[in-house]
């Protein structure tokens, strides 16, 4: 009896799992202690290492577990206390309102986002000219909305899409089932045109995710951090965006024409194509939508419009935190459009709050980073150069320790030490105004490099449409990696010929 309860707990231990995974997991949970006895600064940065383990197997099982385990022992074992992690929570209490209301108002609002874009993606045959729309949209509603904010719509309209398609292709067998995550059901051609549409979301949704961040980049409401950054130095709306202008412009230039020339030479996975049969499924929903369409759909969407209206005002005037914007929009969306049962609320917040969770066990993480002072070795080095090159050196180190870790963290850790060293007279006004655009640029732009970079890239990564289009961790990372290179090397030429 005792022997098979044993081998039940080993078995329910994550569950369906691979085996290698739980291994790898148990294996890490056995090191740390003994690694963090021996040499803390070491087990500091395989503590990262093992999170980012975590988070590139998400489509094997979803990182909060495992990387909550991690987290939990290096509370435990003394790697970072609990004070310094609820410390790392409230400092960031911002972006969880966001996760939690935002995105659940976003939900309420996906009836008239998919009317509008299923319409755009219907009319525009051109697969670059889509890839562009979604790249620009992307960049131009980040520089005044929130990348977390967008990167939700664009997750909106693409699960819809997808959603449509699926329901199309299993109907011809008269077996659709409404699980949208079921493939049982398809023909074999069916399942050929899902990989490919699979292919062409995936295309779409990294176009999208990095338009945010050309856009998060330029503006003092693109991005959490730039609002530290600007507070820092005494920056208004207009004094950021002018001040980063000769990086951020060509940056977004380069992005731009960057998502044109993907599609056309179709490396990196990109220039999958619309298959006919989903153009026909989606034309036929939007034919069935306008032949169907009623007085109360007709309300319905009217509201989802005026309350997008009100949304981006309200986001570009930064009326609240943002989240309690979100929480406004939910309440505007159910009460005139009747949703007043309890039951038909979940859903919307389904979503967002697995990844609110996660969110909280990468604060944890962090807060080690902080602990253990894993980083100080890399700014004391940058802190140390002098001269021009002193700028080209703090864009790439902002870019590479926010690609591993979190740029909200990165950027405030680096302003905080440029702006003491400012106010110590180490250099005048100018310099620090360069130096707060390098911290800028740096960590918005590189960080696109891996999904842990960003948390709307891995809020994507570790989104329910992940699994559907088979977005894995390498494949984003694959998908990003000529953004990454091309977008930093332009960043790096434009801070040291313009800046």
């Amino acid at each position: 009896m005792g022997q098979s309860i044993a081998k039940t707990f080993i078995s329910n231990f994550l569950g369906e799992a691979p085996r290698w995974y739980k291994a790898a997991i148990v294996f890490f949970l056995i090191l740390n202690p003994i690694l963090f006895k021996i040499a803390p600064f070491v087990a500091g940065w395989a503590l990262i290492v093992e999170f980012i383990f975590t988070l590139a197997l998400a489509l094997k099982c979803y990182p909060l577990p495992a990387g909550g385990l991690l987290a939990i022992e290096a509370v435990v074992i003394g790697m970072t206390s609990v004070s310094v992690v609820y410390g790392e929570v409230k400092a960031n209490l911002a972006v969880i309102l966001l996760l939690m209301f935002m995105v659940a108002g976003i939900y309420f609002m996906k009836e008239g986002l998919l009317f509008l874009f299923t319409k755009i993606l219907v009319a525009v045959r051109s697969k670059i000219a889509i890839s562009f729309m979604f790249c620009f949209m992307g960049a131009f509603l980040s520089a005044f909305l929130d990348a977390l904010t967008v990167t939700a719509v664009i997750i909106s309209v693409a699960y819809g899409f997808y959603g449509i398609y699926h329901k199309y292709a299993s109907s011809l067998g008269q077996q659709y089932s409404g699980n949208i995550s079921d493939d049982s059901a398809l023909s074999a051609e069916s399942q050929k045109e899902l990989e490919q549409f699979r292919g062409f979301l995936r295309n779409i949704m990294m176009h999208g995710a990095v338009g945010t961040a050309l856009g998060g980049a330029m503006t003092l409401v693109g991005e959490p951090q730039n609002l530290l950054i600007g507070e820092k130095a005494g920056w208004h709306f207009a004094d950021f965006f002018y001040n980063c202008l000769p990086v951020s412009l060509p940056v977004l230039i380069a992005g731009l024409a960057l998502c044109c020339v993907l599609e056309i030479t179709k490396i990196c996975g990109y220039g999958k194509q619309l298959p006919p049969n989903v153009r026909k499924a989606l034309v036929e929903n939007v034919k069935g939508n306008s032949a169907n369409m009623n007085r109360a759909m007709v309300a319905r969407l009217i509201i989802q419009l005026l309350t997008g209206i009100f949304l981006i005002i309200a986001l570009a005037l930064h009326l609240a935190e943002i989240g309690l914007i979100g929480l406004t929009v939910i309440i505007l969306l159910t009460s005139f459009n009747g949703v007043i049962k309890e039951h038909s609320f979940g859903d919307a917040f389904k979503e967002a709050l697995p990844f609110t969770a996660l969110l909280v066990v990468f604060f944890s993480i962090v807060a080690v980073i902080h602990d253990q002072h894993l980083f100080t070795p890399i700014i004391d080095v940058v802190l140390s150069i002098k001269g021009d090159k002193q700028l080209l050196v703090f864009f790439l180190a902002n870019g590479v320790l926010s690609a591993i870790s979190d740029n909200v963290f990165v950027a405030t850790v680096y302003i905080n030490e440029v702006h003491n060293a400012f106010l110590n007279n180490q250099f005048d006004r100018e310099w620090f105004n360069k130096l707060a655009v390098a911290i800028n640029m740096g960590t918005n732009i590189p960080s696109v490099a891996t999904p842990n970079g960003q948390a709307a890239f891995l809020f994507l990564l570790t989104s329910s449409l992940a699994p559907l289009i088979r977005l894995s961790y390498m494949e984003m990372v694959k998908l990003a990696l000529p953004y990454s290179v091309i977008m930093t090397l332009t960043g790096v030429l434009s801070t040291w010929f313009f800046l």
